[in-house]
């Protein structure tokens, strides 16, 4: 048995070595001025050129503009506030119609590493060109009438402007604290996180609990990859179950890019996607918290090369990627079966502070309650869904 483990460790270090190394693994300086061309806009006005990142007021302008020329068609929702007071927002966009159809939630957020600043950049053109199309665009206006979303561009505001709401050019990985957020949710596979939960983290859980997100990306920068779950893991270790429909996802989101620029999307592996932990294994991600603990799924894009990238790029990292961030929003009416598209069993309000592991279940499970544990055997039951009484509320279980 010693020797197949040694094996094992050994074929895990080559594969590991056969990609490039997650930039996850190697902070950066956070005292060091970005020597690329960083232009801040200092007003709404030279935002509406996109050539620019905005200063930490006109974020906060712009998102306030959206709904203010769009009231019928977006909100803004303050998820929380940083350790240094920052807001961290979402902008919830939906169409105007008044049909009856069902909605499914999807999320994108940006910039949890505050130094990874592309996205932030792109989710703001995104919320801009959802809304402006809304009436015009007949893809997009079915869009918005059939799906619900939100937009947070910055999660780590702190980071973002360590150097002052003046300038992105020092910013930083870590919150506030010094705290890598991407190291600091509660690990449902049993590793606990080095420091206690951030209040950046802390509010994004309460978030996610009070919605019904189906599908969301992470977005990040340092590579350009799609990294789908797990990111605890190998694929070796523990294949997630919609290993082939992310795959499928991941395709159509990097020949969509490579549509515009053939060369994106290359620098960890030819095919522009791969498993978080055939990358590089890392514990208390927020991927793998919100695809185990809630009913969603969550990937991370890496969206660019350069954490900081340059304004003179960004344009083009538009044209590239924007047909693909909105065509992965459609993937959220996509899902191969609506029954099991979780992990773990969603928390509505009706059943706060109830957990069930593992969900989907094989035949045991374990159901934590306010009162106490609970455990059941659905070995004997044929497959499906399953809604178990547990205190006197509802408990949605899958038996595959």
């Amino acid at each position: 048995m010693k020797k197949i483990f040694t094996l094992f460790l050994l074929l895990s270090s080559v594969a590991a070595m056969a990609q490039k190394p997650r930039p996850d693994a190697f902070p950066p300086v956070p005292d060091t001025l970005s020597p690329k061309a960083v232009e801040m806009a200092t007003t709404l006005e030279e935002m509406d050129a996109w050539n620019r990142y905005p200063t930490y007021e006109v974020y906060l302008a712009m998102m306030q503009r959206f709904v203010d020329t769009f009231p019928t068609l977006c909100h803004i929702d303050t998820i929380g506030t940083s350790v240094q007071g920052r807001l961290i927002l979402s902008l919830a966009i939906t169409g105007s119609s008044d049909n009856d159809l069902y909605r499914p939630e999807f999320l994108y957020s940006s910039t949890m590493h505050g130094d990874e600043v592309t996205g932030f950049y792109l989710m703001l053109r995104l919320c801009d060109t959802l809304l402006r199309s809304y009436g015009t665009s007949p893809d997009i206006t079915n869009l918005l009438d059939r799906t619900r979303i939100s937009i947070n561009p910055l999660s780590n505001p702190d980071g973002t402007y360590r150097g002052g709401n003046h300038t992105v050019a020092r910013a930083m990985r870590y919150n506030a604290n010094y705290v890598d957020l991407n190291r600091n949710y509660p690990d449902p596979f049993g590793t606990d996180p080095l420091d206690p939960l951030q209040p950046e983290n802390e509010a994004m859980i309460d978030y996610v609990s009070q919605h019904n997100f189906r599908l969301s990306a992470n977005l990040h920068g340092g590579s350009e990859v799609m990294n789908y779950p797990w990111d605890s893991f190998t694929s070796l270790q523990q294949l997630n179950e919609h290993h082939e429909w992310w795959k499928q996802v991941c395709k159509r989101f990097v020949d969509t890019c490579r549509l515009v620029d053939s060369q994106r999307f290359r620098d960890v592996n030819s095919n522009g996607y791969i498993v978080g932990g055939d990358w590089y294994v890392i514990s208390n991600g927020r991927q793998d918290y919100f695809n185990y603990y809630h009913n969603m799924r969550e990937l991370t894009m890496e969206l660019s090369t350069s954490k900081t990238l340059s304004t003179t790029r960004l344009n083009h990292y538009w044209q590239c990627q924007s047909h693909a961030l909105i065509n992965y929003i459609k993937e959220v009416h996509n899902l191969d079966d609506p029954s099991t598209e979780g992990i773990c069993t969603p928390v509505p309000q009706a059943t706060a502070g109830i957990i069930a592991y593992p969900n989907p279940t094989q035949g045991p499970i374990t159901i934590e309650g306010v009162r106490g544990s609970y455990h059941y055997d659905l070995s004997d039951r044929p497959a499906g869904v399953y809604i178990l009484n547990v205190e006197g509320r509802p408990v949605k279980v899958v038996k595959h």
